[in-house]
């Protein structure tokens, strides 16, 4: 992966992988093992050290808030000592049966809403953005991940209608707490790289709002292989010039306890 971003220009690269849930007691197999923790962080150390004065590596970890099992302020994420951390929100914690997450495959989904909202998707996506507004409440990670992962699924608003007033209040309230808590926003081309999506996350309706409110974004491929690191970055680039910004920031390490941003016209990008 550093050979990757090293021959494809990257000013860096920023491992973060799937934090562990162990501790949930939630079963899952794309969240790292809690026992493997601590070999993960010695292999970016060791990557750190091997590309130093050739690539900037830094070490992150994406961290799942799960409303009442996980969160950023975790202590045992805390002591870490991370680069950077990213928070987003997968599991929905349903009024009824099990935590099940957004971005499964969608007969999970449609299971879900059947068991634990009694088949109702308005239900489910409220469910989403209120565990997204807690997470950006109570603080302790730098970057928001894929904001409206939750759209992955319902394409032609299969599940819930994404152009209803009721869901235009709901990401003004997100983008709001975004701008309010002084996060990084992340236009994530994952989607598109794995063929699930023909636009980034979040949407142009929600840039333009975070454009509005003045929120930060960086880039990033949220890669799964080293072929897409940079894949779709031009896409998300021009989205974003299309909803208003300029430019975008790209992580350039910590200070003081606080992430270092440095801002790149979006022109420079391209």
């Amino acid at each position: 992966m550093c050979r990757a971003a090293h021959d494809k220009g990257l000013a860096a690269i920023g491992f973060s992988a799937h934090a562990p849930v162990g501790k949930t007691g939630l079963k899952t197999t794309w969240h790292m093992k809690d026992e493997r923790l601590n070999e993960y962080m010695d292999e970016v150390n060791a990557a750190r050290r091997r590309w130093e004065g050739k690539i900037a590596v830094y070490r992150g970890l994406e961290l799942d808030y799960i409303k009442g099992l996980r969160c950023a302020l975790d202590n045992d994420i805390q002591n870490l000592n991370l680069d950077y951390l990213i928070g987003s929100a997968h599991y929905i914690v349903p009024p009824y049966g099990a935590p099940f997450t957004v971005d499964g495959p969608a007969t999970e989904l449609e299971t879900g809403i059947s068991e634990g909202f009694a088949g109702d998707g308005e239900a489910m996506m409220n469910a989403y953005w209120d565990a997204v507004t807690e997470m950006l409440t109570l603080d302790g990670f730098d970057i928001v991940g894929h904001l409206d992962l939750v759209k992955k699924n319902n394409a032609a608003n299969r599940f819930f209608n994404s152009e209803s007033k009721a869901y235009l209040r709901r990401i003004e309230e997100v983008v709001r707490a975004a701008a309010s808590g002084g996060f990084v926003v992340e236009v994530n081309t994952g989607g598109i790289n794995r063929g699930y999506l023909s636009e980034p996350y979040p949407s142009p309706e929600i840039m333009r709002l975070l454009r509005r409110h003045n929120v930060p974004v960086m880039i990033s491929a949220d890669a799964h292989n080293a072929r897409d690191l940079d894949g779709h970055y031009q896409t998300a680039c021009q989205m974003l010039l299309d909803t208003g910004y300029t430019s975008h920031v790209i992580f350039a390490g910590r200070s003081g306890g606080k992430p270092v941003w440095r801002e790149e016209a979006l022109a420079a990008a391209l």
